[in-house]
């Protein structure tokens, strides 16, 4: 048996050398910069890689690995993300430096693949940079489209399709319901009421288009990691999806605007003005006016209108769906909670806005379900200009996020930080509007979300609804203790598991209300 030798080809020996040479290159620029600048410390890394490995192998979603990643090296730690540098912040002080202190030198969203696609060309809010049209969409956002008074004045809209849940969830019959599911199209038909108007075709197709957009935005796409790598998005076929959504989506909109502008015409020519706005309609009246510094296109319509459906629906749901998976796993709170709402209503068919604001037991139970469960556990920031956090130099271009997940659970603010105890906000001060920076499911300054006033009026209704007319147990003799609170990594941290829960409506009060 003869044995044969085959000598590596100039090819392969040019490459190799090349390799090594590039990452030579690689860890000296990374020593030089360290030497020129105070970088936060961080866990070890790996060539190419960085520290991705040490998050795919914990086992827990991103936001636990980095909590725990941060004990063990500090509340601002830099982490190598495959190409992208970041640091993650993890401690209220901290948080309070990039999001109040130098507010402005973070005032940008990094880049993110998807939104290439999906903010038509950057037109609406949440993936804008920092600037002039930013600043202008965002005024109108907090001056015109979700002022208290607006959001006071779609009232109707959001009592008729909580009530339409409470009848639907006093249907089942005695079977276990998919609360998750319920909550979820309850949440996304107020919003298409409200963003679109009372009939609007198109609706559905477009719940359906926002959940595969949900999909896409979550986790960490192969771009993001490698922006050299952006082709890779035209072979794994995301970008074609890319696309297809964006096309399908724009011409949803694009008919959702051209009826409200036939309708506008017709209440203009029949002198009606019996007619509800819808957020559209405010919009395409802004549009014609001349005293903006920056003209509103159809492009900016259709950017803040996807926004403010992806994140209301999504946001109010998921707060929802915690708030009664942590009811039902202590007895207790909801006994609580359950007493408060029905020596408080009783006698009431339909709960209405101003009675929610004498259940304050419900509300501590919306804001301890906040600090636990987020909507959004990770908030991504872009570093404008080079600034000193803690002492460490954030160069510019380098992505921070802010750990809002870690936050609420941190044990030097929070006694019993894991618990769900609603009576730690009894007679505190806290609160989710950004200014304390142990407490931000919103976040903080300039980016902080526009929208609070508008989910929190959703999230309380429902809540105190349910807890009114239900009586909830959960299924198949599952202890509560037993009840599954996995989470699911995504544009809002959901359940990764549906809630099912038997429910037994209060007969024969409920009936009758039903029947009326």
């Amino acid at each position: 048996m003869s044995i044969m030798f085959q000598l590596p080809s100039f090819t392969s020996i040019f490459t190799c050398f090349f390799f090594l040479l590039a990452l030579v290159a690689y860890w000296k620029r990374n020593k030089a910069r360290s030497a020129i600048l105070k970088s936060p410390p961080g866990p070890w890394k790996l060539p190419l890689i960085g520290n991705l490995h040490q998050l795919i192998t914990s086992g827990s979603l991103p936001h636990s690995s980095l909590r725990d990643l941060a004990k063990k090296h500090g509340p601002v730690m830099q982490l190598q993300l495959g190409e992208v540098s970041a640091v993650i912040i993890s401690s209220p002080e901290a948080a309070r430096q990039v999001l109040k202190t130098h507010e402005l030198c973070f005032a940008q969203r990094p880049d993110f693949y998807v939104s290439e696609f999906l903010s038509y060309d950057y037109s609406g809010i949440l993936a804008s940079p920092y600037g002039d049209c930013w600043r202008q969409m965002r005024k109108i956002c907090v001056l015109e489209l979700l002022t208290a008074q607006r959001v006071h004045s779609f009232r109707s809209v959001r009592e008729e399709e909580v009530w339409n849940l409470i009848e639907t969830l006093s249907s089942s019959n005695g079977l276990p319901v998919n609360l998750s599911k319920n909550l979820f199209a309850m949440t996304n038909t107020v919003i298409s009421r409200v963003a679109f108007g009372e009939k609007c075709k198109g609706q559905d197709e477009f719940i359906s288009l926002v959940k595969e957009i949900m999909v896409l935005s979550s986790g960490f796409n192969v771009p993001d990691l490698y922006p050299s790598l952006k082709f890779v998005a035209s072979i794994n076929g995301m970008k074609t999806t890319l696309k297809r959504l964006y096309q399908k989506r724009d011409n949803i909109l694009q008919d959702i605007i051209d009826d409200h502008k036939m309708n506008m015409i017709t209440a203009s020519t029949a002198n009606d003005s019996s007619c509800k706005e819808d957020l559209v309609d405010v919009l395409l009246k802004l549009q014609k006016s001349s005293d903006l510094k920056i003209e509103i296109t159809t492009k900016h319509i259709k950017a803040v209108t996807s926004e403010i459906y992806l994140a209301g629906g999504e946001t109010a749901a998921t707060t929802l769906e915690w708030a009664m998976s942590e009811l039902l796993r202590n007895p207790k709170v909801i006994e609580k909670a359950q007493a408060e709402v029905r020596k408080v209503l009783e006698g009431k068919r339909k709960i209405e806005y101003t009675d929610i604001q004498k259940l304050d037991y419900v509300k501590l139970v919306v804001k301890e379900t906040l600090r636990l469960h987020p909507p959004a556990t990770l908030i991504p920031r872009g570093c404008r200009e080079r600034c000193e956090i803690n002492g460490y130099d954030i160069p510019t271009k380098t992505k921070v996020i802010v750990n809002v997940w870690a936050l609420g659970r941190d044990p030097d603010y929070w006694v019993n930080a894991d618990c769900f105890q609603p009576e730690r906000f009894h007679g505190s001060s806290v609160d989710f509007k950004g200014n304390d920076f142990e407490f931000l499911p919103f976040g903080a300054g300039r980016r902080m979300c526009p929208g609070i006033t508008f989910g929190i009026a959703i999230i309380e209704l429902a809540l105190a609804q349910l807890l009114y007319h239900f009586d909830w147990k959960l299924p198949n003799e599952v202890k509560p203790e037993e009840l599954d609170m996995t989470e699911n990594f995504g544009s809002t941290c959901r359940r990764k598991n549906d809630l099912y829960l038997n429910v037994t409506p209060r007969i024969p009060f409920l009936m009758e209300t039903c029947s009326q």
